[in-house]
C-alpha cells in the first residue's frame, strides 16, 4: 500500500470492498494481494482510508490470465493440501516448517483456539523444484533437525518476519514504516528504544490494525497480539535495531506531533539563562537634615570599650522591706489545709 500525497491521488478511485468485486477476488484475497504488492492502492494522506485508482484496477483486469493468474498468486494451503502438492507425509511437511523452511503468510485460530497456519501454494512448489532434496532425503538437514530436538518452532518467528516485510511494503511514510516495526516489541522494549513519549503516542496512532483472525473475542484477539510479538533474545534485539534505523529516518523526515506549548528539552537547554537574584531596592526615606538624630548604634559605638551596657529592656526589681514577713504569713496560712487534706484523704 504505497502512500501518496493529494496532488497525486488523482482520477477516479474505488473503495477496497468495491475494488475486490472489480478484480473478482474475495476479500481474504485481496487484502493479501494487496499485502503482498500484486494490487497498488493509494489515499490522500494519513487519516484517510486507502482507495484503488481505477487505472489500477484496469491494470490488472488486462493482464494475461485474469481473474485464474490473480487468484492463484494468492491462493493459500494449509498443512494437509501442502503435502499432497509435494506427494510427502504430512508430518514430514510440519516438520520442515517447524525447521524454518517454509514461512506463513496467514494463520487463523480453530475451534479450539489452536494457531493454524497457512502457506503460499506457490511458494510451496517453487521450494519443491529448487530444494529437491528436502523431500526425497530420508534424513531432514542436520541443522533442522538440531532445531527440532531442542522444540523449536521457527512458524511464528518466520511469520513476523514476513509481515514486517509486508508492513513497509505497504507504505513510504518513514512513521508509518517505524510503526510497522515497533508492533514486533512489548510495551516494555518500546518505551526503552523510543524514550518520547509523544512518538511513542504517535507511533500507536500509527500502528497497524491487529491481523483478523475468524472469530473476534478477548481470547482470539489476546493469542493472535502475543503471537505477534517478538520472544527470542536475538530476535527481540534484531527488531530494536531496525526500529532504532527506521526512527532516525522518521525523526529527519518530521518531528512527531506534540502539543504547541510543549518545547523540546534541548531548547529550553539553550534558551536558559543563570538568573541573578538581588536583595530589594531600599526604600527611600524622608529627606536627612543637615543636623540628624544619632543612631543607636552609633550611640553605642561610642561608649568606653570597658564599661559593660546593660541589655535593652531589662528592668531590675530591688526587693522591698516587709516582703519577707509577708512571706511567712503565707506559709502559717498554708500550714492547716495541708493537714486538712492529708486527714480527708487518708484511709
Amino acid at each position: 500500500m504505497t502512500t501518496t500525497t493529494t496532488a497525486e491521488v488523482s482520477g477516479k478511485t474505488a473503495a477496497l470492498g468495491r475494488a475486490a468485486q472489480q478484480l473478482e477476488l474475495k476479500r481474504g484475497e485481496f487484502d493479501l494481494a494487496v499485502q503482498l504488492g500484486h494490487v497498488r492502492t493509494v489515499r490522500e494522506d494519513l487519516s484517510a482510508r486507502p482507495r484503488v485508482a481505477q487505472e489500477e484496477i484496469e491494470r490488472i483486469r488486462s493482464a494475461e490470465g485474469f481473474p485464474e493468474a490473480l487468484r492463484e498468486r494468492v491462493r493459500v494451503v494449509g498443512t494437509a493440501e501442502a503435502s499432497q502438492l509435494l506427494d510427502v507425509p504430512a508430518h514430514r511437511f510440519t516438520r520442515l516448517a517447524r525447521g524454518g523452511h517454509f514461512t506463513p503468510v496467514k494463520c487463523y485460530l480453530n475451534r479450539y483456539r489452536a494457531v493454524v497456519w497457512l502457506y503460499l501454494a506457490e511458494e510451496v512448489t517453487d521450494l519443491a523444484l529448487r530444494y529437491p532434496e528436502l523431500l526425497n532425503d530420508r534424513q531432514l538437514p542436520k541443522e533442522t533437525l538440531v532445531r527440532l530436538g531442542a522444540g523449536e518452532d521457527r512458524r511464528p518467528r518466520n511469520w513476523r518476519g514476513r509481515r514486517a516485510a509486508m508492513l513497509l511494503q505497504q507504505t513510504e511514510d518513514p512513521w508509518e514504516r517505524a510503526a510497522g516495526i515497533a508492533s514486533a516489541l512489548d510495551a516494555a522494549h518500546l518505551a526503552e528504544v523510543v524514550t518520547d513519549p509523544y512518538e511513542r503516542a504517535y507511533l500507536s496512532r500509527l500502528r497497524p490494525e491487529t491481523v483478523r483472525v475468524g472469530p473476534d473475542s478477548p481470547a482470539a484477539r489476546e493469542i493472535i497480539e502475543r503471537l505477534q510479538l517478538a520472544q527470542d533474545p536475538d530476535e527481540v534485539l534484531w527488531y530494536r535495531m531496525d526500529l532504532a534505523q527506521h526512527l532516525s529516518t522518521a525523526r529527519s523526515a518530521r518531528q512527531a506531533p506534540r502539543p504547541e506549548w510543549e518545547r523540546p528539552a534541548i531548547d529550553a537547554a539553550v534558551t536558559a539563562r543563570p538568573v541573578q537574584v538581588r536583595g530589594p531596592a531600599p526604600t527611600p526615606g524622608p529627606a536627612e537634615t543637615k543636623q540628624s538624630a544619632p543612631k543607636q548604634s552609633d550611640l553605642r559605638q561610642s561608649e568606653p570599650k570597658g564599661r559593660e551596657l546593660e541589655p535593652v529592656g531589662v528592668e531590675r526589681v530591688e526587693p522591698r522591706a516587709g516582703h519577707g514577713r509577708l512571706r511567712r504569713g503565707l506559709a502559717r496560712l498554708r500550714r492547716p489545709r495541708a493537714s486538712a487534706r492529708s486527714t480527708t484523704t487518708a484511709p
